[in-house]
């Protein structure tokens, strides 16, 4: 899960930021000491829960609420202040969870869990590898902004949950480019919109980054591939992600099992 949390005193702000870290829930957590940049954040960057105070200088933390959630419908709320009063005019807004100060890494993990809980995860998301590579999501093809967004999520499937570095997946997607720093640009572009398009569907758990390493979850999706490996079905023909150059290894090995094994 990606995080935010916003608190306009610095060792309140230290204390959130250390209590969301400690969850294994939370892959990342951004921190801003002022509503207008971390709103500034919300809209550039898919977020899966804000940790927020509410009594805070400019618009406030309810204000901001009000803003994620339209910039961001799938966001999940949490409050975190010293003031009780605060509970009433914060669950109007819908809020996920109501923390009060001072906060603990418990606490924390109470409300991630109770979110967890809630969270819509009625989709399914079906992965095609043999042919061409195709994203399904309860029988629809799921589109991509990007045709390069899709062959990054191809390029993750093909290794099979294992984490890789952003020089790593540029080595095989920008095979011929070699601005380094272009190259890492335009992958950070594509991440986030492969986050956007899995966050739509309610499936951002499908995609991990700890730093350095980007992966997906290999549990979070039905793949063809995935399960030829563990079961020998369905039948491979010889064409695996056809549409893709670097995918010319892994074709070759599954036509070597086919044959030999």
């Amino acid at each position: 899960m990606f995080a935010i949390a916003v608190d306009d005193e610095a060792l309140m702000l230290g204390a959130l930021v250390a209590a969301v870290k400690a969850s294994p829930d939370i892959t990342e957590v951004e921190k801003f000491s002022n509503c207008e940049d971390a709103l500034g954040y919300v809209k550039d960057n898919p977020v899966d829960i804000a940790f927020l105070d509410i009594n805070m200088r400019g618009m406030g933390g309810l204000a901001l609420a009000e803003k994620i959630i339209n910039a961001c419908p799938n966001c999940k709320i949490v409050f975190c202040t010293g003031y009780e009063e605060y509970a009433i005019p914060a669950f109007k807004l819908h809020a996920s969870g109501y923390l009060l100060k001072p906060i603990s890494a418990d606490d924390v993990q109470t409300e991630i869990d109770n979110i967890k809980g809630i969270k819509k995860r009625d989709n399914v998301i079906n992965v095609r590898c043999f042919g061409n590579f195709e994203v399904y999501v309860n029988g629809e093809t799921l589109s991509f902004k990007r045709t390069k967004t899709k062959e990054l999520f191809a390029f993750l499937i093909d290794q099979k949950g294992s984490g890789l570095t952003a020089k790593q997946i540029c080595a095989s997607l920008f095979p011929d480019d070699t601005d380094d720093n272009k190259n890492a640009a335009y992958l950070r572009q594509l991440v986030l919109d492969l986050r956007r398009t899995l966050n739509m569907i309610g499936m951002d758990n499908v995609f991990r980054h700890k730093t350095p390493y980007y992966r997906i979850d290999t549990d979070s999706i039905v793949c063809d591939y995935f399960s030829y490996l563990k079961t020998g079905k369905p039948k491979f023909f010889g064409e695996y992600m056809s549409q893709y150059s670097w995918a010319e290894e892994t074709c070759a090995m599954l036509q070597f099992k086919e044959n030999y094994e």
